[in-house]
């Protein structure tokens, strides 16, 4: 069984509509299977026209905060590479080999 976590890795602000308006936050999710870990960076743009809620400060943000303003559809993208990562450490594909021509000689 594979555990997730997500992470904020930095913000972009910018000075309007508000103080230190967060416009873009980069992301990490991360999954661990025991011994195998994998991870994706993304990141999500965000524009003033689509803000819900009130304003929160930049300084009252918090991690969690900002991992809910990212579309669960990224976040569920990302664990699944991730565990497309982990179950090829797991069990690695098999890839095609070239072989010489059996009619043709050195």
């Amino acid at each position: 069984m594979t555990t997730f976590t997500t992470r904020i890795t930095a913000m972009y602000t910018l000075q309007q509509p508000d103080p230190n308006y967060v416009v873009n936050a980069l992301w990490e999710v991360t999954g661990v299977d025991g011994t195998n870990t994998a991870s994706i960076g993304g990141n999500t743009q965000f524009n003033s026209a689509d803000q819900e809620g009130a304003f929160i400060p930049y300084a009252s943000l918090t991690e969690a905060v900002v991992i809910g303003w990212i579309p669960e559809s990224a976040i569920t993208s990302a664990q699944a590479c991730v565990q497309g990562q982990i179950d090829s450490m797991i069990n690695p594909p098999v890839s095609p080999e070239a072989q010489p021509l059996p009619w043709v000689t050195a």
